[in-house]
């Protein structure tokens, strides 16, 4: 299907950036593409397990369900023992309690509307669209969002989740594809140079793209519901983690399931993303 910024997807209100943004690098020469860090090298990568049971928990940490050999958590949290652990960053939009600090910082890294003010997702207006229209942006963003890479890899992450990718389509045309493409190709020497498998965050559209970009998995938010999981399945096969959600699912979960397309990975949560035991709380898995 065509561009489509799905306005319901969730995000983790991580202040993992902010933490980060002073310690970022000079650039590299002016049209060149930034290489990887070379001293955050770890073991090899490895890719998430294929069909694995997970559970997203951007909301807050908690005990893993039953059987479980996965998680998702925040760049702010610690990994869960004895499972694959996948670290939540924002690669290409500012998070709410980041906003301030880019502003301060790296203001110039920070996409401007046509006024020349800084350009908000309509849909989550406290995160700001970074700009990766020029290689000299994209080095500097490449270190500051390195900062963030390499503390999940610290903290014994095995994988990074790079959220908006698709934030061109939020530019007014600002900026392009090829632009983000460039620096997630950054973001994914950088995380592998640390050990870290790396996941793809929706745009459905451009998985073999994301592929040859060096993503090894991808997360996909509500494919069952937009009709887009064998996009993802295609190209990554049976290592694509699917998070549906229990205000915008307009079948049965059971039919989910039982959808041939659906990723062996699916599971069902609440919007908030509220940690077991909240009253809100929902979990359910294929």
């Amino acid at each position: 299907m065509g561009e489509r910024t799905c306005p319901t997807r969730a995000r983790a209100v991580s202040a993992a950036v902010a933490l980060g943004v002073l310690a970022g690098c000079g650039p590299p020469a002016a049209g060149t593409d930034p290489a990887p860090p070379t001293d955050t090298k770890r073991s090899a990568p490895q890719a998430p397990p294929a069909g694995v049971r997970f559970d997203y928990q951007l909301g807050g940490a908690s005990p893993l369900p039953d059987g479980a050999g996965l998680v998702v958590r925040d760049s702010t949290a610690s990994p869960a023992p004895g499972v694959y652990n996948v670290c939540y960053v924002n690669g290409f939009q500012t998070q709410p309690a980041a906003r301030g600090t880019w502003l301060a910082h790296h203001r110039d890294l920070v996409l401007d509307d046509a006024e020349g003010h800084p350009l908000a997702d309509e849909e989550w207006p406290d995160e700001l669209l970074l700009d990766t229209s020029t290689a000299s942006g994209r080095a500097r963003l490449t270190d500051v969002l390195g900062e963030s890479v390499a503390r999940c890899a610290k903290k014994g992450f095995e994988a990074v989740e790079i959220d908006n990718l698709d934030s061109f389509t939020r530019s007014r045309g600002a900026l392009t594809p090829e632009d983000n493409f460039a620096l997630a190709a950054a973001l994914a020497r950088t995380a592998h140079a640390a050990g870290l498998a790396i996941g793809q965050k929706n745009a459905a559209e451009f998985t073999a793209r994301g592929k040859q970009a060096g993503f090894d998995f991808a997360v996909a938010e509500e494919c069952a519901q937009y009709d887009e999981c064998a996009s993802y399945t295609r190209v990554y096969g049976a290592r694509v983690l699917d998070v549906e959600y229990t205000d915008n699912l307009d079948t049965d979960f059971s039919r989910v399931c039982r959808a041939p397309d659906t990723p062996r990975s699916t599971i069902l949560r609440d919007r908030a993303l509220a940690p077991a035991g909240q009253h809100d709380h929902v979990y359910r898995r294929c």
